[in-house]
């Protein structure tokens, strides 16, 4: 039955910590969603083709116009000329042609001088006889395609014009053959060369022959190639870019009359289409949702370790809320002209996580309010994310964790925001250094000095929102626990003034717990801020304690051993109330209360059996609860040790070690730090260290002799 209602106990436990966890966690979840929602979502228009737009409307996407892009690579390929290739064979047989007329006429001149007559004169021909005889010296390809009379006047021409002019010929049918002569540009190629022989200094008739000559030595020596014609319009298709629509470029705007080119761009982009609205919004509840995951692992962790209350939740949900407002408020200034996220004091957040809850919180809510950043300044355009934004968002939080390296001192806040201020300006450093845009000095200055305002404000919010977290609720920030300890605080003034031994004792056990909790990593800070204030019930009858009892005799020895137990057992209980009176935090309220536990009060418990067998033990212990964390297990401990050390005539090292285990056994043996989180090994190193601690305060000295021994 008892086994039963254990395990229903458990589940209920278990229940009502996941609704702690999960309820607040959903509530900021669906906070972030709706401040998110238009950075994803798009807005659709009911609009037709040839009417006037009623705003100016920018893509949402970075898209690819394929139709515009086939289009580009149409006319791209449609633009490439026709590829022809030049016949070099034909190029050098025609001005072989006409090197062969005129080594031709060369030739017949030769022959003429050679040959004599009867009477020793050389043999003179006649014009047709000249032109015969050259005609059996050249090809036919030749004579069947000039005129006798282009050899005649060519045979007429002195041999020195002739190699001139034979010369200056052959060069610009080269030019030409070089150029290439086509169908279709033959006729061009014939009169260009007319002219440059026109306006020669050669002979009339001379330049006539060769403008007839023209006729037969130009001929078409280039033709269409197919196969270069298509490598070339294939290469220039190639070498078309996409026609890209990016995100935020404007594709109507105001007044605009939309045409159906731009009606085209408008539905490719999807504004036309509410169905494609949905995946943006399915992706921001995705991240969202592992949002809210990792801060769930991160409070269930948390809380396993007893550290998270109702106070802590309350922190990271209005951190959490501050940040991503703030960050959402100044998005709605930031354009690409004014980028003003450099300016978000973005690092409060974190600052006061580390202060109010652990560092280890902070740095995880570093990365998620950067991505969060990344999402809020992306300019409420979908599926993209301000990178920028996302790393100089995490950096600046990461510097301002790492910076704060003394969380008990608000001026390690201000030495923060200086070490804060640096990586600001070395990562807005980094953004212009690797940008593409031109920054002028003066642009970088302006940025720079945002940076700095981040870390200004940043600084100076943590420092003026920190009071209100641990006043208004109730969380015990190291800073807070400082103050605490201060001896000007009227509660501690009071146990010095009216029970002056409660307070040395307070002192002693304080030093011994601080030390014993660094040694395990338990929050030392605490443990001596509550060891101070732990005896406080003992300022209500402070003369029934005997460390208060100076020149007075003991109250106990008058009264029965059951009303000594009541008033003794009274004094934790009446601490709480004092503490409560005086809205001391809980942390340092439970540990008064739960200092002794469930012990047993022996000297009276003994004292009354001596007469009464049938005395209860119950009667004689405190009613609890029992130590709960291991801050009031240590000072638990220390109490005891303390007391029973004091009490020693010569404490030696071996009675110090002796008392520390006894007790530490007997804590263990009667269940009293059951409900504590340490484990076997821990309390072994607090044993040890209390032990060093004692052996330290209590160590051997000197005797030195009196004057009479002198």
């Amino acid at each position: 039955m008892n086994s039963f209602k254990d395990i229903l106990e458990s589940i209920l436990k278990l229940r009502s910590k996941w609704l702690r966890i999960l309820m607040p966690i959903s509530a900021l979840g669906l906070y972030y969603f709706l401040l998110t929602f238009n950075n994803v979502y798009t807005e659709t228009y009911d609009i037709e083709p040839l009417t006037t737009a009623r705003e100016t409307i920018r893509s949402p996407i970075t898209i690819e116009n394929q139709d515009e892009t086939k289009r580009k690579t149409r006319e791209a390929s449609i633009a490439v000329e026709d590829r022809f290739s030049i016949s070099e064979d034909i190029s050098e047989e025609q001005i072989g042609y006409i090197e062969e007329i005129f080594i031709a006429i060369d030739r017949l001149e030769s022959e003429s001088e050679m040959k004599e007559d009867s009477t020793g004169l050389p043999v003179q021909l006649n014009n047709r006889e000249k032109v015969q005889r050259l005609k059996q010296l050249i090809s036919n390809n030749i004579t069947d395609k000039v005129e006798d009379s282009v050899f005649l006047r060519l045979i007429d021409v002195s041999k020195a014009d002739r190699e001139n002019g034979k010369d200056l010929f052959i060069s610009y049918l080269q030019d030409e053959y070089q150029s290439g002569v086509r169908t279709d540009n033959i006729n061009s190629a014939i009169s260009s060369i007319k002219e440059n022989i026109r306006y020669s200094t050669l002979e009339q008739n001379f330049i006539d022959a060769l403008q007839e000559l023209t006729e037969f030595a130009v001929v078409e020596n280039s033709f269409y190639d197919q196969e270069k014609t298509a490598e070339a319009r294939k290469q220039a298709a190639s070498n078309v870019e996409p026609v890209i629509i990016n995100a935020g470029e404007v594709i109507v705007r105001e007044g605009e009359t939309i045409t159906h080119e731009l009606y085209e761009k408008l539905q490719l982009v999807g504004l036309l289409n509410d169905d494609r609205n949905v995946f943006p919004v399915i992706g921001l509840a995705i991240l969202i949702l592992l949002i809210g995951s990792i801060m769930i692992y991160e409070m269930n962790r948390i809380d396993n370790r007893k550290g998270l209350d109702k106070g802590k939740i309350a922190s990271i949900l209005l951190i959490s809320f501050f940040v991503v407002s703030l960050m959402k408020v100044i998005s709605l200034y930031t354009t690409q002209a004014n980028q003003l996220f450099f300016i978000v004091p973005v690092a409060t957040g974190v600052l006061l996580v580390k202060q109010l809850i652990t560092e280890r919180l902070a740095i995880v809510l570093t990365a998620l309010y950067a991505i969060l950043g990344g999402v809020i300044f992306n300019g409420e355009i979908p599926g993209t994310l301000n990178i920028e934004a996302t790393v100089y968002f995490f950096f600046s939080q990461f510097a301002a964790i790492v910076c704060l390296m003394n969380v008990k001192d608000r001026l390690s806040i201000v030495r923060s925001g200086i070490g804060m201020s640096i990586v600001n300006i070395v990562t807005i450093l980094l953004f212009v250094f690797l940008s593409f845009e031109k920054y002028s000095l003066g642009d970088v200055i302006v940025l720079s000095s945002f940076g700095l305002a981040s870390a200004f404000l940043s600084a100076v919010l943590t420092i003026g929102l920190l009071p209100f977290f641990e006043t208004g609720l109730g969380i015990l920030s190291d800073i807070k626990l400082l103050q605490l300890s201060s001896p000007n605080q009227p509660l501690l003034k009071k146990i010095l003034t009216e029970a002056p031994g409660t307070y040395h004792h307070s002192i002693m056990v304080a030093n011994l717990s601080e030390t014993a909790c660094d040694a395990i990593g338990a929050n030392g800070l605490l443990a001596r801020v509550a060891a101070y204030y732990h005896d406080i019930g003992k300022t209500v009858r402070p003369h029934y304690f005997i460390e208060n009892q100076l020149s007075i005799k003991n109250p106990h020895d008058v009264i029965s051993p059951e009303q000594s137990a009541e008033i003794i057992i009274r004094h934790p209980y009446d601490g709480a109330e004092l503490l409560k009176k005086n809205k001391m935090p809980k942390e340092i309220i439970d540990i008064a209360m739960q200092h002794h536990g469930t012990t047993l009060l022996k000297y009276f418990y003994y004292k009354e059996k001596e007469t009464n067998k049938m005395v209860s033990e119950e009667d004689y212990r405190y009613p609890g609860p029992k130590p709960q964390t291991k801050e009031a297990a240590i000072i638990s401990i220390c109490d005891s040790v303390e007391a029973a050390v004091r009490s020693l005539k010569e404490p030696t090292e071996e009675k110090i070690d002796e008392i520390v285990s006894n007790i530490v056994n007997d804590r263990l043996m009667d269940g009293q730090l059951d409900d504590c989180p340490l484990t076997i090994k821990e309390v072994k190193i607090i044993h040890q260290t209390i032990c060093e601690a004692l052996k330290g305060i209590f160590h051997s000295r000197i005797q030195y002799p009196n004057k009479e021994a002198k």
